[in-house]
């Protein structure tokens, strides 16, 4: 396997659109690194770039510290699993899988050997002589895999891989792909835009828009302390609460923060309050406050909020009210056997500590 530099990397395209601008980073051996964000933001671009598939603009990209800007695809060593499966029709499972075998004329017994282990691998090995009609959308996916396995490439990249796939089916092959990672010890890049997939599947996560990294951490580091506001709304579901609220001393604890905001004050602890008063007394700030950190359950640094319920929506293990404040729509998550009707008005709790801060006009974490 390898690792993967990035340096500098651009994409520009005739029209002056950048698609990509100044990606750094580093990819170690064996990392299962996302790439993710909205539509258009360069997340395939740059996994194309990565590839071969598209020129890279301006930058450097190493692969196993070799400069691979101007390599012919096939030369770079790397796997490519699409969107789409992009398997031949008119060929078996078997004949789909050896067939890049078999244009490096490698002897019969070894592509016998790689087709039937990876199949193995993968739970293939009744479906060999089917053709991809005859597949579900799974099995496609799992074929498609398979073709990538045998080939034993340095990297593995792989493009929206599940997107086609109904709901139940993403989550199964989540974990499929999850399991191959640890048992095939591999380099893999994995671009989506479902948030989700990336934080159950990436040992690191670069989360992306307009063509711009806004953040690369664990996912754990990326819940916890998103860098900017786009980050904290993007990662999360239900997303973070956002509003704006004013920064205030408070008179009874000078050292400590109030945020005032909708007719509700929060008052903050000390270690969020210093850098807070030093910079934003008396100004506005953005917060963002957690689904999970809005909710029924109380602790003594917790402070509360009235709200009246517009909506309850009940999923399985947990609930979520939903209310509106000042011209803020809101979420909390609350316990399943929390029994309240549209229209009732409760209170609802806010724990300190797990507030995040922004910076109103530049939308960093303060």
């Amino acid at each position: 396997m390898a690792d993967i530099v990035l340096n500098g990397i651009c994409k520009s395209y005739a029209n002056r659109f950048q698609a990509v601008k100044d990606f750094n980073m580093e990819i170690k051996d064996k990392e299962f690194i996302i790439f993710v964000g909205p539509s258009s933001c360069g997340k395939s671009t740059t996994l194309r770039m990565i590839a071969g598939l598209e020129q890279i603009s301006a930058g450097e990209l190493y692969i196993d510290g070799k400069l691979v800007n101007h390599v012919e695809p096939k030369e770079r060593d790397i796997a490519m699993v699409f969107q789409n499966y992009a398997l031949y029709p008119h060929m078996t499972v078997y004949e789909n899988m050896a067939f890049a075998l078999k244009l490096r004329k490698l002897p019969k017994a070894v592509i016998d050997q790689k087709v039937k282990e990876a199949a193995g691998i993968l739970g293939l090995e009744d479906l060999l002589r089917r053709k991809p009609k005859a597949l579900s959308g799974g099995q496609r996916q799992r074929v498609a895999m398979g073709r990538a396995i045998v080939r034993n490439p340095k990297v593995f990249l792989m493009d929206e891989p599940l997107s086609n796939l109904d709901a139940k089916l993403r989550v199964q092959m989540r974990a499929e792909i999850s399991k191959l990672h640890q048992r095939l010890g591999a380099t893999m890049i994995y671009v989506t835009h479902d948030q989700t997939e990336a934080m159950t599947l990436g040992t690191r996560i670069v989360v992306m828009k307009d063509g711009i990294v806004q953040q690369i951490g664990t996912p754990k580091n990326l819940y916890d302390a998103p860098a900017n506001l786009f980050v904290a709304g993007f990662i999360g579901s239900p997303r973070m609460n956002i509003l704006e609220a004013v920064c205030l001393r408070s008179k009874e604890k000078e050292k400590r923060a109030e945020l005032l905001f909708c007719g509700s004050r929060i008052l903050l602890p000390e270690e969020k309050s210093e850098k807070l008063l030093k910079m934003y007394e008396e100004k506005s700030v953005v917060i963002g406050i957690r689904p999970e950190d809005l909710c029924e359950g109380r602790s003594e640094n917790d402070m509360v909020m009235k709200a009246k319920v517009d909506v309850y929506e009940l999923a399985g293990a947990e609930a979520y009210i939903y209310f509106t404040l000042g011209e803020n729509e809101m979420v909390a998550r609350v316990s399943p056997q929390t029994e309240v009707r549209v229209g009732d008005e409760i209170n609802l709790y806010v724990n300190s500590r797990r507030i995040h801060l922004f910076d109103k006009e530049t939308g960093l974490a303060i």
